[in-house]
């Protein structure tokens, strides 16, 4: 079929503009701390645009099962990302709020579906993680990517304190 000089110029930025649908897996690691008083960290995950806004969150992992909601209290010490997008959301967010992870090695997998990745333009991107901890500190890593992505996509980068090694894996 052949289209009209019109109708092509029109199907031209659909075709290239998009990225192609993909599966988003973050790999991180919260260090063992050798502390008098550990409390597990309250960890936000979220994709953001060059312009440093907020693309999608992807998770806010905090104490979910404190009576009366009281873990929401202390969301908004993960200050970034409380700043950009959890001012606006009702906690507990539907499919992105959890329960808080101990220290050791976590993977989250995140389909297209949740990440809204396959519906980004073209461009440069960062996957963000924050953790905040009572009685403790504060860290955000950064880990830049590109869209659309040619095959596989894999980045890492990684934290000092409250963080270890970040990883994200784009297939």
């Amino acid at each position: 079929m052949k289209l009209s000089p019109s109708l092509a110029a029109l199907s031209l930025p659909l075709i290239s503009s998009g990225a192609v649908a993909a599966d988003l897996s973050v790999k991180f690691e919260l260090p063992q701390m050798n502390v008098a008083e550990y409390h597990k960290p309250y960890v936000a995950i979220w994709i953001e645009r060059a312009d440093q806004s907020v693309a999608s969150t992807l998770a806010v992992l905090y104490d979910v099962k404190k009576k009366d909601n009281a873990g929401e209290k202390w969301v908004k010490d993960m200050r970034t990302w409380w700043r950009k997008a959890g001012r606006e959301a009702t906690l507990p967010i539907d499919g992105v709020s959890g329960a808080t992870r101990a220290a050791g090695s976590h993977t989250m997998t995140f389909g297209p579906a949740r990440t809204g990745i396959d519906k980004l333009p073209a461009g440069d991107y960062k996957l963000v993680i924050e953790a905040a901890r009572e009685a403790g500190g504060r860290e955000l890593v950064r880990v830049p990517f590109t869209l659309p992505a040619k095959g596989k996509v894999a980045a890492s980068a990684s934290g000092k304190e409250e963080l270890g090694a970040v990883s994200i894996d784009i297939k």
